[in-house]
């Protein structure tokens, strides 16, 4: 279960009530060849909030807002984030600089730390003593819509 939490600019944040009320059956792994049937295993069952949520009381959920990040995250997207993961070079982070959310792929190089977006039309933004910035946490899972 989530609970809407205050939007931010770019993102609205929800947080991770429990459970949730409807754990949907599992299948177990498909392969992405012959069919198989299935059907016929559908004996499990998966609760998604247990699947994506590590760590319950550090994990949010956010819809993404933008398309700076479209290789990794489209406009909609839902990402899971969990605030106790350290951030590190490579990983995506919720980020807080200058007053603003945003999701960029952290790097960190010769030169410093940056904020590295995945389109191109969008700059990277290299954070320097001027900047307030506050990595919020790491997104752990990005969920798609395909249909």
């Amino acid at each position: 279960m989530t609970k809407k939490m205050q939007p931010a600019q770019s993102l609205t944040f929800y947080g991770v009530e429990g459970e949730s009320a409807f754990p949907k059956k599992f299948i177990g792994d498909v392969k992405a060849g012959f069919p198989s049937p299935a059907g016929d295993f559908m004996n499990e069952i998966i609760d998604l909030n247990k699947y994506v949520t590590l760590h319950p009381a550090a994990t949010y959920y956010a819809r993404a807002n933008g398309v700076s990040m479209e290789e990794d995250i489209h406009d909609g997207d839902l990402l899971v984030i969990d605030k106790s993961i350290t951030p590190a070079d490579g990983k995506i982070a919720i980020c807080y600089i200058d007053g603003e959310f945003t999701v960029k792929r952290i790097r960190i190089d010769t030169e410093g730390l940056w904020l590295m977006p995945t389109n191109e039309q969008f700059k990277p933004i290299l954070v320097t003593e001027t900047n307030d910035l506050r990595i919020w946490g790491v997104v752990t899972y990005v969920i798609k819509k395909v249909i």
